[in-house]
């Protein structure tokens, strides 16, 4: 059974840090492009960062370009996404992704909140 799970969401302040983990099971995780995406009510889901299966190479979106670092342990099935000085439009719920060719994984989402 593919399982994406997603952790670490929860309540921080302006300017502070969350880390967001994705544990993956059920499938070979170390060949997939692994992303991260966020959603807001309402509005369509954005992608937030990419890296590629080795981790050599990593994209993100404008607005959390030196801010945010998507990171991945292919030893231990997980993908990672550090994320610094949050600002409030940084809520959102948090999606893990997983794609190779044309299959594609989705976790369950973990919700951040940045409010004082």
């Amino acid at each position: 059974q593919v399982q994406l799970v997603e952790s670490g969401g929860g309540l921080v302040q302006p300017g502070g840090s969350l880390r967001l983990s994705c544990a993956a099971s059920g499938f070979t995780f170390s060949p997939y492009v692994m992303s991260w995406y966020r959603q807001v009510p309402g509005k369509e889901r954005e992608l937030v960062a990419t890296i590629t299966s080795s981790g050599r190479f990593t994209n993100y979106a404008d607005s959390v370009k030196g801010r945010f670092t998507i990171s991945r342990d292919n030893a231990k099935n997980t993908l990672y996404l550090q994320m610094n000085s949050v600002k409030a439009e940084d809520t959102a719920v948090y999606f893990c992704n997983a794609r190779w060719g044309t299959t594609v994984y989705w976790g369950q989402g973990t919700q951040v909140t940045v409010s004082s």
